[in-house]
């Protein structure tokens, strides 16, 4: 019931950018109006989610989560019942509301995870079942939430996303574990999650690894035209089964050899996708193979926070990482959508290599063969 809550609870919140894009854009008639909309729910989400972390580190993640959630889902909901012609700083206004009081739900499920499978096999399978789900939301959430924009409206689908926020995260923050979830007593000493210096490394790899799906989402769209969709399913389809696989293998990498292993099978994956930008059937094939590595290598970085970050940091940590993700991501389409005007539509995928290797080689470095696990919680 737990771990269901958290992925209905996060499926909205896979929905929020194109949701949002596609109804500021019917209410502006402007995409120039609905792109900066979808930045300001970025940018929010962004610097939102740690200090949500931080909070729920403070105080516990039943009142964060159900005040962060009635927010967010009524200013949703507000947002479908706006008329054409709103100026567009309110429509903004409203972006960044919804983005700074995104409920962290992810984090607060991955910091349950250490007190539910203290076991640390046990424990990294849980972490690669939970990024194999969250890949599953990723893939599902946006056609369901544009099919659904198609047969009764962009508000309705916006209203339909912030009353599912409202309800699912309701559930999961009312579970007696959630309930229960206390942080350790070092966080009264109120340490940054980003004052251990393996946390930076572990920050700074996953903005790596955001840099190869930014750059990769626009050299698919930018050389693929109308297949551009399609490659992007088999992509995430092919993330999904490595988290499923990776799930049942132990759940990804245990420290930071094996974890530059994954990250440089990510990068080369990746890069060779410049070799199919000419062939549809080629392409599929080898985005799959190079998505597969995307789950397990998100599994390996979660199953590390709580041996990286001080204790009582977690939920702060595990934001961290969503939003280095995040920057990566925009770093990557924006320098992906500026090589493939220079250098041609598949560039994007060069640097996307580029990006992924550059983090293996950053964790073989910096992060430790087998660092030692920090207290994180209790109950």
């Amino acid at each position: 019931m737990l771990f269901t809550a958290s992925i209905l609870a996060r499926l909205p919140i896979a929905t929020l950018s194109i949701c949002l894009l596609v109804h500021v854009e019917q209410l502006s008639g402007s995409y120039t109006a609905a792109g900066a909309a979808a930045g300001a729910l970025a940018i929010a989400q962004g610097a939102g989610g740690p200090l949500l972390g931080r909070l729920v580190d403070r105080r516990g993640q039943t009142v964060v989560l159900l005040s962060s959630a009635f927010v967010a889902g009524a200013a949703l909901i507000v947002m479908a019942m706006v008329p054409a012609g709103t100026p567009l700083p309110a429509l903004l206004a409203l972006a960044a509301l919804i983005g700074l009081t995104t409920p962290p739900v992810g984090a607060c499920m991955r910091t349950l995870i250490p007190v539910l499978r203290p076991a640390e096999e046990s424990r990294r399978r849980a972490y690669a079942a939970d990024a194999a789900a969250t890949e599953l939301t990723w893939v599902s959430g946006p056609p369901l939430a544009i099919g659904l924009g198609a047969l009764a409206g962009t508000g309705t689908a916006l209203s339909a996303a912030g009353l599912v926020l409202i309800v699912a995260t309701a559930l999961f923050a009312c579970s007696p574990a959630s309930r229960r979830w206390r942080p350790t007593g070092a966080r009264r000493a109120k340490v940054n999650a980003l004052a251990a210096p393996e946390m930076r490394t572990l920050v700074t790899v996953l903005a790596g690894v955001g840099v190869v799906f930014g750059a990769t989402e626009v050299a698919v769209a930018a050389s693929a035209g109308p297949a551009a969709g399609l490659l992007l399913g088999f992509w995430g389809a092919g993330s999904l089964a490595g988290g499923v696989v990776a799930t049942r293998l132990g759940g990804g990498a245990g420290g930071g050899r094996g974890f530059a292993l994954l990250l440089a099978a990510l990068g080369v994956g990746h890069l060779l996708l410049v070799t199919t930008s000419a062939n549809v059937i080629a392409a599929a094939v080898l985005i799959a193979v190079a998505g597969s590595m995307i789950a397990p290598v998100l599994a390996s970085s979660y199953a590390m926070v709580d041996r990286a970050a001080p204790a009582g940091t977690a939920t702060e940590a595990f934001a961290w990482l969503a939003t280095a993700t995040a920057i990566g991501t925009a770093a990557g389409a924006a320098a992906g959508g500026a090589l493939a005007d220079l250098a041609g539509p598949a560039s994007g995928f060069v640097l996307g290599g580029a990006a992924g290797l550059a983090a293996a080689a950053v964790a073989m470095t910096r992060i430790s063969a087998s660092p030692q696990r920090q207290p994180t919680a209790m109950v």
